[in-house]
């Protein structure tokens, strides 16, 4: 079989739907979870299957909810670098540190990942359109991958996303609109204007069911790439929280295949102290976050003061003895200057966030020098060009460059 999807079920209620048809959220108001016949495919295939396939992320099409190979749509997403950063990682004294470099990836942000299967799954339910908001990565992935599908896409962002997020659904050719306000703001116009319009389906975060399958072959890789085997710590720069939670749906799934095994990795969800409402739900053992007041931080990408599937990242924090912490956009900042220049690599605001994270753990003593620790990078930082300083002296044609300094 191509996909091994059985149908959708709601996380909070248990109520089941039906994938054939497009579906967003539960009646109950909760993401809706896709499902598959692992039982089956245990019975039918192995883990060996996937390695004499092409490096993308339809490698592991069993496990991804598009029924046949002639409708995915592709940009050859997936199979992004996972390496040693020893330079950094023995600075910070955890010298088994990795990291998941998702800025090599198409439209340079693991947006890609999500919008590859929601836009192809789309597409193969007969819708026309797209519609959503967005903090900047995530439309401008969307809107390239519904031009490649030939479907319409309507973005609404902040009028503060980063500039080159939106040159980019521009000229994709969206319908590009600029909100004075943040995300929840976009999210309103956009959820009333879908009501408008016939076959254009909302893809806001977790809205529909299959942004997550795409986001949680990152999961599927990191195990892969380390020979089938599970990191001590997976840390991840948490906005709306597709990332983590699809990475923790990737993990369950390869152990009750039973081609994984021991305990999970301790997911981290890494935010902004300007806006961090994961952050304060963990820290009181909530299982539900509360809207964060005047969000703001540099990190764009992770400004979101409240996710719809909050319990579901609190979810994969308990279930795997995680934790929540937050940075403030000097440490992050910090960090993405110190990564380029120990150890060669530009990552954004987002994914520096996740090694000014690892350090506070290093110092309150929840991780250690045997940890394999995988620090998930969700961009490239050449998308951040206001965070890159670029001063340097300045010098007259006939001037001298100095000897030794």
């Amino acid at each position: 079989m191509f996909s091994y999807l059985t149908g959708l079920s709601c996380p909070r209620c248990g109520a089941s739907y039906p994938a054939n048809v497009v579906q967003n959220v539960c009646t109950c108001g909760s993401p809706l979870l896709a499902q598959y016949d692992l039982g089956r495919l245990a019975a039918e295939s192995s883990r060996a299957t996937f390695a004499p396939r092409e490096a993308s992320l339809w490698r592991y099409h069993e496990l991804l909810p598009v029924s046949r190979a002639e409708h995915i749509v592709t940009l050859g997403e997936g199979m992004t670098p996972l390496f040693a950063l020893p330079r950094l990682g023995e600075r910070l004294g955890v010298p088994r540190l990795l990291m998941k470099d998702e800025g090599t990836i198409h439209t340079g942000s693991f947006k890609a990942r999500g919008a590859a299967v929601g836009v192809s799954r789309a597409a193969e339910l007969g819708m026309r359109g797209i519609a959503m908001p967005t903090n900047g990565n995530a439309g401008a992935a969307w809107a390239l991958y519904a031009a490649r599908a030939g479907l319409h896409a309507l973005i609404a962002m902040p009028e503060k996303a980063p500039a080159i997020c939106r040159g980019e659904v521009a000229t994709a050719g969206a319908e590009l609109y600029l909100v004075r306000g943040h995300i929840g703001d976009c999210g309103r116009l956009i959820n009333a204007a879908v009501a408008r319009r016939e076959g254009v389906q909302e893809v806001s975060t977790l809205k529909e069911p299959y942004r997550l399958e795409g986001k949680k072959t990152m999961g599927l890789e990191i195990v892969e790439q380390l020979g089938w085997t599970m990191p001590d710590v997976i840390v991840c720069p948490t906005g709306g929280g597709v990332g983590i939670i699809g990475i923790h749906k990737a993990l369950t799934e390869l152990a009750e295949l039973g081609w994984v095994s021991g305990s999970l990795p301790r997911l981290v969800a890494v935010q902004a102290s300007g806006c961090a409402p994961i952050v304060a739900a963990f820290e009181t053992g909530a299982r539900e976050s509360s809207p964060w007041p005047d969000p703001h931080t540099v990190a764009f990408g992770i400004n979101v003061p409240k996710a719809l599937g909050d319990f579901l990242i609190l979810d994969a924090i308990y279930k795997t003895s995680g934790c929540a912490l937050a940075v403030s956009d000097a440490e992050l900042l910090a960090a993405q200057h110190e990564i380029a220049s120990a150890e060669g690599t530009l990552v954004c605001p987002e994914g520096a966030a996740t090694v000014a994270a690892i350090r506070v753990l290093r110092e309150r003593g929840e991780v250690g020098d045997n940890d394999v620790i995988v620090a998930l990078n969700t961009g490239a930082g050449i998308k951040y060009p206001e965070t890159l300083a670029a001063e340097a002296p300045l010098l007259e044609p006939d001037g001298e460059i100095p000897g030794a300094v």
